[in-house]
């Protein structure tokens, strides 16, 4: 007697959510995808907004379910979409979040160097596969733009994927910032496909908009919220201590999965012909970096010890914004000021005052652009069909820069 593989999930979001085939199930079934229920979707952003406490694994369903809705939106309009290629990008939509470290994109390059969690991905993607006889051949294909049918690809990954719908609304909900809502449902149905591209029928003109400047607000007031920057970068500057000291030789706390990186400094090549160290990736989540910190903040490294602290009772630093790059002068003089007042030297005083800039753009007219559909069947970028003139504004970046440096500086 077989098991029943087509159940559902309950999703806070949007109801119920229904596995639609076996593939999926035994995707989702697999030891790499549970993984996912421990990395959390927004990194340290629950420190700025107590709710958003959402994963990777909720995100990952959600974009799978407003996947399904796209796939029976384009068979309506008469886009022929076989129940394989269905499958398939379901299953790419599923994994395409599969190589996200501890905490998401905090520790991106500080773990293992020189590998974004795209390259990771299809990594997993490929031993998943093996794991599974070969059935996401077509699914890596989608995944990697060289299935024939390029629509496909942009439903996993463009400037309008069923990723960036699900986690604007998912984001925007957990956060309970409401400007980051988005119809994702009227979107959806305004899908359709030309010249193998996917497109947006002329009447969903005005839900685009919306959707593109929902999500420049979501990143400034939420992704790159200064709060979220400083708790984000203490986390990074903890681990990279972590690392120093281990290479000194000194002994550090660590579940198994952790040591291993500390130990073994390592670029995403030598990474990715490590079985080993492949392994121990998929094993390593937020609760081995969390358990960490707390044992860490009662080390004798004064410089370990502080910044764990900092993390674990979010005694953040105070974070200063600026339109201009920060003077070298400014920043000496603050060193000066930690290394008197904590007793330490300027070099490990960097670990407390720093400064770096941030950048974004809410839609990028080099990378499959959004287009149009008009009723003669001509095709213009949604830039050039919008009246709006802020939609243009939206393709340049905007960059600030930031300083980080112990609150207590300023009290008198």
């Amino acid at each position: 007697m077989t098991s029943n593989k087509l159940k559902n999930f309950n999703d806070p979001v949007y109801g119920f959510v229904s596995i639609p085939c076996n593939l999926v199930y035994d995707i989702i079934a697999h030891p790499f995808f549970q993984r996912l229920r421990r990395i959390k979707q927004l990194g340290l952003s629950n420190y700025v907004y107590p709710g958003a406490q959402h994963t990777r694994f909720q995100h990952v369903i959600g974009a799978m379910s407003l996947t399904q809705d796209a796939v029976a939106t384009l068979r309506q309009k008469g886009v022929i979409i076989s129940v394989e290629e269905e499958e398939a990008v379901c299953a790419a939509i599923l994994l395409h979040d599969i190589g996200h470290g501890p905490f998401s994109h905090t520790l991106e390059n500080i773990l293992i160097k020189d590998l974004p969690h795209e390259q990771l991905s299809l990594h997993l993607m490929q031993l998943i596969s093996n794991d599974l006889g070969g059935r996401l051949q077509m699914a890596i294909q989608i995944f990697t733009n060289n299935y024939p049918r390029k629509f496909l690809h942009q439903l996993v990954s463009s400037q309008l994927d069923m990723d960036r719908l699900d986690y604007l609304r998912r984001d925007s909900f957990y956060s309970g910032v409401q400007e980051g809502v988005v119809g994702q449902d009227r979107i959806i149905k305004m899908l359709n496909v030309a010249n193998d591209e996917l497109v947006v029928d002329e009447k969903g003109i005005y839900s685009i908009e919306k959707f593109l400047i929902a999500r420049r607000l979501m990143y400034w007031q939420v992704y790159l919220h200064k709060t979220v920057i400083a708790a984000e970068s203490v986390l990074i500057k903890t681990m990279q201590r972590a690392f120093e000291l281990m290479a000194d030789g000194e002994e550090l706390f660590a579940a198994p999965a952790l040591a291993y990186f500390l130990k073994n400094r390592m670029s995403g090549k030598e990474f990715l012909q490590n079985k080993e160290a492949v392994i121990h990736y998929t094993l390593l989540d937020d609760d081995d970096i969390m358990s960490a910190i707390k044992v860490w903040s009662a080390h004798s490294d004064k410089v370990l010890s502080r910044l764990s602290n900092i993390l674990k009772d979010r005694l953040l630093p105070k974070v200063v914004l600026n339109n201009e790059s920060f003077s070298i002068k400014q920043l000496e003089s603050l060193k000066l000021k930690v290394s008197q007042k904590y007793g330490m030297s300027l070099s490990e005083a960097e670990y407390f005052v720093y400064s770096d800039s941030v950048k974004n753009r809410a839609y990028s007219i080099e990378n499959f652009n959004i287009k149009i559909l008009f009723k003669d069947g001509s095709l213009k970028d949604i830039t050039l069909a919008s009246d709006q003139y802020n939609i243009e504004a939206l393709t340049k970046f905007v960059t600030k820069f930031y300083l980080c440096y112990p609150k207590e500086l300023d009290q008198h």
